[in-house]
């Protein structure tokens, strides 16, 4: 009961303070006030204020809770923290805070899930050792688990990319071809292909914002490169890099690398197909083996055991 009663306590404790970050300030009314004066009312001043106030909660309690949180698990030296940015690019998440609340997610991930499992192992009668125990083991996969999420976000947006890319070459050639510069035909394909492959248009549109503040082409589609951390990104990049050093046609290497990636997608999915026949052995012994074995033989084996009883009662 005194478990219950402190678990309820702290859901209490909770919901007021979420409540109480959730109220209107005096600027979101000013704020309002502005809005009006500029013809914005109704539904559109609602949302906003909706989408104001959850930024507005969100930065307060990364103010508070990120400096404390980051502390434990604050990376050694710059050479760290610049790879788990990059780490967070290749996922997709550019945002400043992001290396914070990711640091930050890990304690606050480990403090909750051992606090978790402390109050169930609390609550099923276990000695204190056996609680520190199990708690520390929560806490563990807890401040490992945003590893794992980040490492999945990764492997799903290289492979996203990656089906991505042999379209976008295909774009890229025509709109070479059609007499577009280079940089030209980079900002069409991102703007193309937002909505079929939404991942590698966005870094094609960062490469070209990059070249139109000053950065040379060679140097964005390298941070582009370096982003996305996919070889055949790569790959593309030092052709491209290679054919406009030596003076040779961009059309043509494109062209031919679009054929390549188109090949090699091509043969990844056979190599998948193949695969399929070993994976599939397991679900079938395990599952539907067991099950088509007892339709198939259990009407023998029950005329078999009448048999038997007959004979029995014969002799």
């Amino acid at each position: 009961m005194s478990t219950t009663m402190m678990f309820g306590v702290l859901v209490s404790v909770s919901i007021g303070l979420i409540i109480i970050a959730l109220m209107p300030k005096k600027k979101d009314d000013k704020d309002t006030v502005a809005r009006r004066m500029r013809g914005r009312t109704g539904k559109d001043d609602q949302a906003f204020m909706r989408d104001k106030a959850r930024e507005s909660v969100a930065s307060r309690m990364l103010q508070k809770v990120a400096p404390l949180a980051t502390r434990p698990v604050m990376p050694k030296n710059s050479s760290e923290m610049s790879k788990l940015r990059l780490n967070l690019a290749a996922a997709g998440y550019r945002k400043e805070n992001a290396a914070t609340v990711f640091l930050a997610s890990k304690t606050v991930v480990a403090v909750l899930a051992a606090i978790a499992v402390g109050i169930y192992q609390v609550s099923k009668g276990a000695d204190v050792q056996g609680v520190l125990g199990i708690a520390i083991c929560g806490a563990a996969l807890g401040f490992m688990s945003p590893n794992f999420w980040l490492n999945s976000s990764i492997k799903s947006r290289k492979e996203r990319v990656r089906n991505g890319l042999p379209d976008s070459l295909d774009l890229l050639v025509i709109s070479v071809e059609a007499g577009l510069a280079l940089d030209g035909a980079i900002q069409r394909v991102g703007d193309e292909m937002r909505n079929v492959h939404p991942e590698l248009s966005e870094e094609f549109q960062i490469s070209t914002r990059e070249s139109q503040m000053g950065i040379p082409r060679a140097e964005a589609l390298e941070n582009l490169a370096e982003r996305t951390q996919v070889p055949e990104v790569k790959s593309l990049v030092a052709i491209v890099n290679q054919a406009e050093k030596f003076g040779t046609s961009i059309a043509k290497a494109l062209r031919h690398q679009a054929d390549a990636l188109r090949v090699k997608r091509r043969q990844e999915a056979e190599e998948r197909a193949h695969k399929t026949a070993v994976k599939l052995m397991a679900p079938l012994i395990l599952f539907i083996f067991p099950a088509i074995f007892v339709v198939l033989v259990g009407p023998a084996a029950l005329k078999m055991v009448k048999l038997a009883q007959t004979n029995s009662t014969l002799f």
